[in-house]
């Protein structure tokens, strides 16, 4: 089972590592985290970093070393008896709200947090707690951050739902660029067929992020870039300078490609 980190704001892929179909250790997740971290601080020491993850990333040890290292983080929280407790009168609040309201029959949503420590926990930490209550039931959603100041839905909706958009790049590295083809019997060389299909993932991105943007593909999945660009018939001539590609006049994407000719041009011009 691959383990993707990606770049949050611009979807760059920083590191897919094979490793065991189960639940992470703090071990593992460290001995990945850190040698990130110590390759971000070496080219910017100032930068700010935010480590997003679901609840099997929300280790004591994973946590602690965060702190430690100056990281801002919010990842899942499972849920338990004592949040359910410690949240009791919000989640009755918008329950209420929603009984309230019902002829309208649109759901409720509400936010709060609290402080809290797990028995595993050094220390109390700020958990947010997002309720939504709809005619499907009550739906309870936790993470826990190390953020203080800002708002509880802002926290969840805007920096922890963020995270979403990882499943879009692992939808582009997984299924357009058929990275789960690692049929190998060794690890080794199945990470060897990963780290192949990882390159080719920097690639369609450095394509998409260049040579596509302004066009009606600057925001398209891999595979619509595959199947409208790359897979296409054309006449390739060449010489000893120069490799010319023929299309044909009626080819859709005509306008993408003289687009991305002119920007490549200019890319290589500078």
């Amino acid at each position: 089972m691959p383990f993707h980190v990606y770049e949050g704001q611009s979807g760059k892929l920083i590191a897919s590592v094979l490793r065991s179909g189960k639940t992470p250790t703090a071990k593992e997740i460290l001995s990945v985290l850190k040698r990130i971290i110590r390759r971000v601080r070496a080219a910017w020491p100032e930068v700010e970093i935010v480590f997003r993850a679901d609840s099997h990333h929300t280790k004591p040890d994973v946590m602690e070393w965060l702190e430690a290292h100056g990281i801002e983080f919010i990842m899942g929280q499972t849920p338990n008896r004592r949040l359910a407790a410690l949240f009791e009168t919000h989640i009755r609040a918008a329950e209420k709200k929603y009984r309230e309201q019902r002829q309208v029959g649109r759901p409720v949503r509400a936010y709060a947090s609290q402080w809290y420590a797990a028995r595993s926990w050094n220390c109390a930490r700020r958990v947010v707690c997002r309720i939504q209550v709809s005619a499907q039931g009550t739906d309870i959603r936790y993470v826990v951050t190390s953020f203080r100041a800002a708002g509880a839905k802002y926290l969840y909706e805007t920096v922890y739902c963020g995270r979403g958009r990882m499943e879009l790049m692992i939808k582009d590295h997984k299924v357009a660029l058929r990275s789960d083809r690692t049929s190998c019997h060794r690890k080794e060389a199945n990470q060897f067929r990963l780290f192949i299909h990882s390159a080719a993932y920097v690639l369609m991105h450095a394509l998409r992020a260049n040579l596509l943007k302004g066009s009606e593909l600057a925001h398209a999945q891999f595979d619509t870039i595959c199947l409208r660009l790359l897979k296409i018939g054309a006449r390739l001539e060449t010489g000893r300078t120069f490799l010319r590609f023929h299309f044909p006049a009626a080819c859709p994407a005509q306008d993408i490609l003289m687009r991305a000719i002119g920007i490549l041009a200019t890319l290589n011009a500078t």
